[in-house]
């Protein structure tokens, strides 16, 4: 049964303990990666400093006009890259592309976007963002049937072939829906949920389908996306996401265990506490 790993954006994630315990699975499995705080880098260096904007419904996301939308793609084709070289250089056959290449995530641009300042919501136009509808199940297959691991970078096109930011937690539910895979990993820089976002011991362990929304009251800030991405990725016939730590020695061997949050059908073993 094919793995779908999300490696989160931001700074301290992807070094050698993941690349190591990625290229140690046997499993077939496909990563998917963000790229924020690259993207946020090279944008300052651009002289052009990120700006991000909250939604009315409290998710926060990088305004992304198409100069933003260019350093974006810059940004995440370099983490494409080093993910590639690390795995490479472990014996593993690692293939970079991004969801823009032959169409491999779909979705409507948003070409504007609601945002609240200072209490008021504004409209925002010139977006270059999207919501993927839609991963090509038989490429990705195909991939993995001539013994590659596709690392996929979150940009997707929409059905005008514009190129498009989107969510990369999101784009990695929609993957593991289109291959049938029966668990997700979401790799981030906490433990997993917590009940107290100031409090890494406060770790939600388990929460189960039907009390998704107690997940959704619980998350704050970017855990926000993870856990709408979960949601997707439930609804789309995965049978669990597992949100965990990076940060951890064997993040992914770990997160296969339940060290972590683990949402829908529990994993048979449970074992360990965050480290």
């Amino acid at each position: 049964m094919t793995l779908i790993v999300k490696v989160g954006g931001a700074n301290g994630i992807g070094g050698d303990q993941l690349l190591d315990d990625l290229a140690r699975q046997g499993a077939p499995r496909i990563v998917v990666h963000g790229g924020s705080d690259e993207t946020t880098r090279l944008q300052a260096a651009l002289n052009r400093p990120a700006r991000f904007v909250t939604s009315p419904s409290g998710h926060t996301s990088r305004r992304t006009d198409r100069e933003t939308l260019e350093a974006f793609a810059m940004a995440t084709g370099l983490v494409n890259r080093r993910l590639v070289e690390g795995l490479l250089s472990r014996g593993r056959r690692a293939f970079g592309v991004s969801g823009l290449d032959g169409r491999l995530l779909e979705g409507p641009r948003k070409s504007a976007v609601r945002a609240v300042v200072d209490g008021r919501t504004h409209i925002l136009r010139d977006e270059w963002t999207g919501n993927p509808k839609h991963a090509d199940g038989n490429l990705l297959r195909e991939f993995l049937r001539l013994g590659l691991l596709p690392v996929i970078a979150p940009l997707a096109a929409s059905p005008r072939g514009e190129m498009l930011n989107v969510d990369g937690d999101r784009a990695a539910a929609r993957i593991a829906g289109a291959v049938g895979a029966e668990t997700m990993v979401i790799l981030t820089n906490v433990p997993g949920l917590l009940a107290d976002a100031r409090d890494e011991s406060s770790l939600i362990g388990h929460v189960p389908e039907s009390e998704l929304e107690r997940a959704e009251a619980a998350a704050e800030g970017r855990m926000r996306k993870k856990v709408l991405g979960a949601r997707e990725a439930l609804a789309g016939g995965v049978r669990r996401v597992v949100i965990a730590d990076a940060r951890r020695e064997r993040p992914l061997t770990d997160a296969l265990r339940g060290i972590g949050t683990v949402l829908g059908e529990p994993l048979e073993e449970r074992t360990g506490a965050p480290a």
